[in-house]
């Protein structure tokens, strides 16, 4: 009878299990002076370009824009690059490209992403090829933008383009994805030839929690799985609460009141189970915050967020 009762007991815990996929949230900590110290990819304004003809406003309105744009002020940038953009005559058509690139990099460094692939899209930049210098940096930030955005089958196609034009970057953002999305099972087959993601993974084992462990142990002994978490609050908590309603329940029972006890118990089995998934989403939620730990300084050191592998700046 025993047996049954724990097989059933087992059983109906099971229907609770809480997988150990990690949704991790991963941060860059990209600091001011790394995007200033980055060289812009065009040339310079010739003194004859720059000169103070009236009817060359446009130059005057890039120069205050590249101004603004190495002190990252970004708003201030954007509105004199856009300025530029409508004043400069038709025929600047290298120079008007330039203007949409460094339009396009400040929505990108502000992350503001729709509006990052509007300018692509609605530009002449969706025209280029690998002779425009920052053309690797482009289809980087393009990558970046429709993953941001969830466009999933886009940033895939960019993906595969770029490991045929740009096989090293490729590659590197195909880890990134890896990484962003905390893919254990596939990163385990990276780590052999990657010695910063196997590192990355052996930390991360030596000090990950088991959600079946923590589900088993509240199974039993209730609140022993937030105990094994080290949330003692909620460990005496849940042990207190279903104590008392397993109490009252016998209590009812016992002194002929069974609608009582059949209330209570309905009460304790909801407390029951769902401190058994509770405990099993805490050990997830433990693990995905210890990945975040773990990932994002090896991740920043090594440039393995895609606007660190941008070559070129304003």
């Amino acid at each position: 009878m025993k047996k049954i009762f724990l097989a059933t007991l087992l059983l109906l815990a099971g229907c609770f299990r809480v997988g150990n996929e990690l949704e991790p949230e991963l941060n860059y900590a990209v600091q001011d002076r790394y995007l200033k110290s980055l060289p812009s990819p065009f040339p310079p304004l010739s003194l004859q370009e720059a000169s103070q003809d009236p009817s060359q406003d446009w130059k005057r309105e890039d120069r205050v824009g590249l101004g603004f744009a190495h002190e990252l002020d970004l708003y201030q940038a954007l509105t004199a690059f856009k300025r530029a953009s409508f004043l400069i005559p038709p025929s600047q058509t290298e120079r008007r490209l330039e203007l949409d690139y460094d339009i396009l990099l400040c929505y990108y460094y502000g992350r503001k992403y729709p509006e990052t692939i509007y300018t692509f899209e609605n530009t002449p930049l969706r025209f280029t090829t690998p002779t425009f210098t920052p053309h690797q940096d482009l289809f980087v930030i393009l990558y970046d933008s429709y993953l941001n955005l969830k466009e999933e089958d886009k940033a895939s196609q960019i993906l595969q383009y770029l490991h045929t034009s740009y096989p090293t970057v490729g590659q590197k953002l195909s880890l990134s994805k890896l990484l962003l999305a905390g893919d254990i099972p596939a990163l385990q087959l990276e780590a052999p030839s990657h010695p910063d993601i196997q590192n990355l993974l052996n930390d991360y084992y030596s000090q990950k929690k088991s959600t079946t462990t923590a589900q088993l142990l509240n199974t039993f002994i209730p609140g022993s799985g937030y105990l094994y978490l080290g949330q003692t609050q909620s460990a005496i908590t849940a042990f207190l609460l279903n104590g008392l309603f397993i109490w009252a329940s016998c209590y009812f029972f016992q002194h002929g009141n069974t609608a009582a006890g059949i209330i209570f118990t309905s009460l304790e089995a909801g407390w029951y189970f769902g401190g058994i998934y509770g405990a099993g989403q805490e050990a997830k939620f433990y693990n995905e915050r210890l990945y975040e730990r773990l990932a994002t300084p090896m991740m920043n050191e090594h440039r393995y967020f895609p606007i660190l592998m941008l070559k070129y700046g304003f």
